[in-house]
């Protein structure tokens, strides 16, 4: 046995040191990662939030500065000339209506359509339209690229999205109560 042993004891070792690297590598890659921290978080103790957090949470919204009045210079008037300057300029008219757009369906609600359905136009953009006057279907489904270009522009950070959503097309079969080819073309209604 000391003869196989002398010949063959680089083998020896050489198996021994990789079934130590197979072994290594299985129960390491096996175990989860284990997050073990010292430190405790004061929150877990049921401390108070930090009184900074708390002040700034609670505080009032910052003021935003008052842009002057057309007309009224920008330092030095009164108020009494401030206001007298605000009564003498009318304020701007609001713009009409497009004389495309179709006057609301006697299906719709007093107070329009629901312009979330639109696939892409949600809470905040259906109210950014309803502040412009928009309220149903029919209104975006006449847009023509003026229109939506005037529109668009006032989008702020949604710019784009009429053409890409397809808005116009949507609006059309919501319009005409078209549901199935409009689940169709642009997927099931919320």
């Amino acid at each position: 046995m000391s003869e196989l042993l002398q010949t063959y004891w680089p083998l020896i070792v050489a198996a021994l040191l990789l079934g130590l690297v197979i072994a290594w590598y299985l129960f390491n890659s096996s175990r989860k990662t284990r997050v073990t921290s010292t430190s405790r978080d004061v929150l877990d103790d049921g401390a108070a939030p930090a009184q900074r957090n708390k002040a700034l949470i609670d505080s009032a919204p910052a003021a935003t500065p008052m842009q002057p009045a057309a007309g009224v210079p920008a330092g030095g008037a009164t108020t009494e000339q401030a206001a007298n300057a605000r009564a003498a300029t009318p304020a701007p008219a609001p713009a009409p209506a497009p004389a495309s757009a179709a006057p609301a369906t006697a299906s719709a609600p007093a107070g329009g359509d629901d312009l979330t359905r639109i696939k892409g136009l949600g809470p905040k953009l259906s109210a950014t339209l309803r502040g412009m006057g928009v309220t149903t279907f029919a209104q975006i489904a006449a847009w023509d690229d003026a229109e939506i270009e005037r529109v668009d522009a006032q989008m702020g950070r949604f710019q784009g999205r009429i053409r890409r959503d397809d808005w116009v097309g949507q609006a059309a079969m919501l319009a005409a109560g078209d549901e199935a080819g409009f689940a169709d073309r642009f997927g099931k209604l919320s």
